[in-house]
């Protein structure tokens, strides 16, 4: 830390402080102050000095500055300490909390919201939608907690007027998944009154400043705050905030958070309700108490949703349950109607902000959370709470509020100073006792039971009688005179700084405070009559309803008497430090550096006392003597155990504080640790940084190493299944073509003696690789059954198969009909049975034409019809021999009427149809175009074939 800063800013830790006195503790602080460092660690603490002016320390740039890196690697901001709670949370999967303690006006409410912000900028960086919007939802519930929990006093402009406790779930990958609000002692006696220079809550201001003007006239309210009594006192003081922007801002959260429209609505009427309570005043006509303005009746009954005559008997009269069930209606004086007015006013206000609360609760609450699915769900926490208030006049709120701090203060003394010096005796480490002052007296005097001074509180609001606040001053100090943190008047007859009767005074760790017993007991009882229960059950308004559950009894049921506002606040602070106790605590310390709320003034006195009452110079001497951590022999080999020779993967020495001194011993860190019993010390956070940092460069070259044995286990499972389904597949391929040919042996075995040769034998569907096989087969099939078929036809009708063959080739599927089935006689003119009267006379004729023209064979010869040129059908013969063609009249004994050469044909053309006509095409293109004789069937394939045929020969 030393190397980040330079040593002109002071030293940016307390631990290193050349002398730890209080004189250089003050200095250091001073100086950084004055060059504008707010932030010093005392170890893992923040010290926090209220600069009272915007700083360029936050942002999106300082945000990555300080993300991931360790505490003492950057200088001292709330960044670092959020991420190291962050980290911590992460990383031990434990749970942490965020500590923020302070006066009022030291900055605890503005470092809660720049942690929460840098928690909310460093989670989901995949950007998940839920995950977004429990983000926003966590964001936007400050500011609408700040504008009904806030107000103006005199040492702080945004002062929390409650306590507020955050817890926010993550899961396994450190991403917010809910959470969940508490909240303490809402300071609602602020609603009725204010001391001077102060304002009541934003959330009044707000609506009568920034509402629309139809929203305000609708509410029956003027742009006025010094026409209502909750809000004049603080009428001048609208310039500290800009209400009317806050208004708007507000409002929008609300709707981010889930709030609906007539939530929304109902929460600013209810507000204006309050309002007008305290514009109502109570006079006497004769014997009667009636309602000066009771406009002003109808303006509350039309804002709450009641019943106008319901509202008016209810602020002036008080149902009473006599003995035998009898209902008396009693009628109020005017001061108890006053007091009626404003119980109704402060429960109204204190009910609003708790149901705001529990309604933003039930949207950020972790649902269907499972830790089989979702992994463990771990929590930061992170409290803001009141400061330790010392004003000109102390009261009964004061009073708790201090006791808070007295109880935050004990647990800070548990944690960080008693235990620490605990556990080092514990673990047999050599350690030089820290004097410190334990405060558990004080905290005792408050709560301890039957003799502290709540019991004596709620002993004189349980007794029945005239009971006063001066008889319940008597009573403690009768009950705690010889205490030497108690006094009053009586006690110390020679203070004139007390008064009689009046006041006590507590020696508080932060000082000497003095209260006024007034009004103690009222405030403690915190009565309201039950008739304004049941007026709010029964509104119209589902809001109101829902704050006043307990408005559904009636006035005879005997219900059990309340606890008191002291007990409970007692009991709520008691579970508030049990929860903190069982988290990982970091502590942020903010003080006040003046209260002129200057940005260049440093009152050393004011800080002195700050300074002596926090402990923080104990907290330095602890931290310079002990050792900034400690951890578990066992985790911390698991963590670091990767950078050293004899520890990785696994030692195998005696014990792990044998490993984890070879450990320490092989980095040369031995003068810097202890050994205890069951952990090591470490007592720089340096040497700590040093082994995070190394292990931070090896852990890639692990991952790379683990990575590479996986992937190579995943590779040789991969290659035995790959191998195991190959060699499957080839036994399987090898079974597959042995049935395959076997079938086919079994089907075509007896083929030989099938009168078909087998054709027709269907053939099995054969596998894949042997569709070609079983291709060729078949070709060898067809080819043997063709041969077996061809050696059994004679010669004389080889010709005959020839041109059959060549028709087929010649048309293949182009004619339906080619007549392969009928014998081929070719010679039809010859043919007694084709040509019964001219056949004679066409034997003549062609053997005239053989000696003639020297044709050894007739080719093809039948009937054919010409048709001529003039569109007329003529029938002819057909003569084709191995030399020429010749068209005869069979009229005139079969005389030639044309003669073709052969070898002039180039072509012949015939048609897909049935019908029998052909075009012969010549050289010359002499075309000769005919029809064949149909009569025996088509002749048109035989034709063809013969012709295919002779040319092919």
């Amino acid at each position: 830390m030393a190397e980040q800063e330079s040593l002109e800013f002071g030293k940016a830790d307390f631990v290193l402080l050349d002398n730890v006195t209080m004189e250089d503790f003050m200095a250091n602080l001073k100086l950084r102050f004055e060059c504008g460092r707010i932030y010093t660690y005392i170890g893992e603490v923040v010290v926090s000095v209220n600069p009272y002016k915007n700083m360029e320390l936050y942002g999106k740039e300082m945000i990555e500055y300080y993300r991931g890196r360790e505490l003492y690697e950057r200088p001292p901001h709330l960044y670092a300490i959020a991420d190291a709670a962050y980290k911590a949370m992460k990383r031990r999967a434990k749970d942490t909390c965020i500590v923020i303690s302070g006066e009022s006006g030291a900055g605890k409410t503005e470092a809660s919201k720049y942690i929460m912000q840098y928690i909310a900028a460093i989670t989901n960086p995949t950007q998940r939608e839920e995950v977004e919007r429990v983000k926003n939802v966590l964001l936007k519930s400050n500011c609408v907690l700040e504008a009904f929990g806030n107000a103006k006093t005199n040492r702080n402009d945004n002062s929390s007027r409650f306590g507020k406790y955050m817890d926010i779930n993550f899961d396994f990958k450190g991403d917010p998944t809910g959470g969940h609000i508490n909240n303490y002692l809402l300071e609602k006696s602020r609603v009725l009154k204010q001391q001077p220079g102060e304002r009541n809550f934003h959330s009044f201001y707000q609506l009568l400043l920034g509402a629309p003007d139809t929203l305000l006239s609708s509410y029956h309210l003027q742009r006025d705050p010094a026409l209502y009594a909750f809000t004049r006192e603080g009428a001048t003081n609208n310039f500290v905030v800009n209400d009317k922007a806050n208004y708007r801002l507000v409002v929008e959260s609300m709707k981010v958070i889930g709030f609906s429209q007539d939530e929304v609505d109902s929460v600013y009427r209810i507000l204006a309700a309050i309002l007008h309570l305290g514009n109502m005043c109570f006079t006497m006509d004769g014997e009667a108490v009636v309602i000066e303005n009771e406009d002003l009746v109808g303006h509350i009954a039309e804002l709450t949703g009641c019943d106008m005559e319901a509202v008016k008997k209810t602020l002036l009269y008080r149902t009473v349950a006599a003995g035998g069930g009898e209902i008396i209606e009693k009628g109020h004086s005017v001061k108890e109607a006053a007091y009626a007015r404003e119980a109704c006013a402060k429960a109204f206000y204190e009910r609003l902000f708790c149901w705001i609360v529990s309604r933003i609760n039930s949207v950020i609450e972790v649902k269907n959370y499972d830790v089989r699915l979702h992994g463990k769900n771990t929590v930061i926490g992170v409290l803001d709470i009141y400061g330790f208030e010392i004003f000109d006049n102390n009261s009964f709120e004061q009073f708790c509020i201090n006791y808070c701090n007295e109880k935050l203060q004990q647990l800070f003394i548990e944690l960080i100073l008693r235990q620490e010096q605990d556990e080092y005796q514990r673990e047999g480490i050599e350690w030089q006792q820290v004097e410190y002052f334990n405060n558990q007296i004080i905290v005792d005097l408050v709560e301890q039971s039957h003799k502290g001074i709540i019991a004596i509180l709620d002993e004189a609001c349980l007794t029945v009688g005239g009971v006063t606040d001066t008889i319940f001053l008597e009573s403690m100090n009768s009950k705690l005179g010889r205490h030497p943190h108690y006094t009053s008047r009586k006690l110390s007859p020679t203070d004139k700084s007390m008064a009689f009767n009046r006041d006590f005074r507590i020696k508080h760790y932060a000082g000497d405070v003095t209260y006024s017993v007034e009004g103690f007991l009222d405030k403690n009882k915190d009565t309201l009559f039950q008739d304004f229960k049941r007026l709010m059950y029964n509104s119209k308004d589902p809001v109101l309803r829902d704050m006043w559950p307990d408005g559904q009894m009636s006035i005879s049921e005997v219900t059990k008497r309340p606890l008191t506002a002291a007990t409970l606040f007692r009991n709520s602070m008691i579970l508030l430090v049990e929860n903190l106790a069982c988290k990982e605590p970091y502590y942020v310390r903010c003080i006040k550096p003046n209260d002129q709320k200057s940005p260049v003034l440093f009152d050393e006195r004011r800080c002195l006392h700050q300074v002596e009452y926090l402990g923080l110079l104990e907290n330095v001497r602890v931290r310079r003597a002990g050792f900034a951590y400690r951890q578990p022999y066992e985790r911390f080999l698991q963590r670091y155990k990767m950078t050293c020779e004899y520890t990785w993967p696994n030692h195998l020495m005696d014990s792990d504080m044998d490993a984890t001194r070879a450990l320490i011993e092989q980095h040369e860190f031995q003068d810097d640790v202890a050994y205890g019993y069951t952990k090591v010390f470490i007592r720089t956070p340096q040497t700590l940084f040093s082994l995070e940092q190394e292990r931070t460069q090896l852990i890639p070259i692990i991952v790379l190493l683990i990575q590479k044995v996986w992937r190579g286990t995943l590779a040789r499972w991969h290659y035995k299944r790959l191998r195991s389904v190959y060699t499957i597949m080839s036994s399987y391929r090898c079974y597959k073509v042995r049935s395959h040919l076997m079938e086919i042996v079994r089907r075509f075995q007896n083929v030989r003696d099938m009168a078909d040769y087998g054709k027709g034998v269907e053939w099995p569907q054969p596998p894949a690789v042997l569709e070609q096989f079983q291709d060729i087969c078949r070709n060898l099939h067809r080819r043997w059954r063709a041969r077996k078929i061809v050696k059994n036809i004679p010669p004389s009708e080889m010709l005959q198969i020839k041109c059959k063959v060549c028709a087929m080739e010649a048309l293949q599927d182009l004619r339906e009909d080619i007549g392969y089935q009928r014998a081929w006689k070719q010679n039809y003119l010859a043919c007694e049975a084709e040509n019964p009267s001219g056949a004679a006379q066409y034997q003549k004729s062609l053997q005239v034409l053989r000696k003639k023209d020297g044709s050894s064979s007739v080719i093809f010869s039948c009937h054919i019809r010409k048709i001529t040129c003039f569109n007329k059908c003529k029938d002819r013969g057909l003569l084709i021999t191995d030399r020429h063609i010749y068209r005869l009249e069979p009229k005139k004994d079969y005389k030639v009427l044309k003669c073709l050469p052969l070898q002039t044909v180039s072509g012949l053309s015939v048609t897909r149809g049935p019908d029998q006509l052909i075009v012969l095409h010549t050289q010359k293109n002499h075309d000769m175009a005919f029809c064949l004789d149909p009569t025996n069937g088509s002749r048109v394939g035989e034709l063809v074939g013969t012709l295919k045929n002779f040319f092919k020969s």
